[in-house]
């Protein structure tokens, strides 16, 4: 499978304006996420996980106590590619569930 190639920054501003809550750090997206403990934070982390490894990328998860903080970044395309975006959008539906 060829692996993906980052975006043109005006098409990850397109999609940031779209989706609330996410902002661009660096060469990343980056969301935190409000639950009500740390059981709800850390169920969270394993839903994200399990979508993640189906897909071969993994963000950055950082849990605590009714709180996640997630990074998408494709480090080898050195920025923000359309899978990214596809699972920032899976996250917000984690986050809904």
């Amino acid at each position: 499978m060829a692996r993906p190639k980052a975006l043109d920054p005006a098409a990850v501003d397109t999609w940031l304006a779209a989706h609330s809550g996410w902002a661009r750090k660096g060469d990343a997206l980056v969301k935190d996420f409000k639950l009500a403990d740390f059981g709800a934070a850390l169920a969270f982390a394993v839903r994200l996980g399990m979508i993640a490894e189906k897909r071969d990328h993994h963000p950055d998860i950082t849990i605590g106590w009714g709180k996640a903080h997630v990074l998408w970044s494709t480090h080898d395309a050195n920025g923000i590619t359309e899978l990214d975006l596809e699972l920032a959008a899976a996250t917000d539906a984690i986050a809904g569930a």
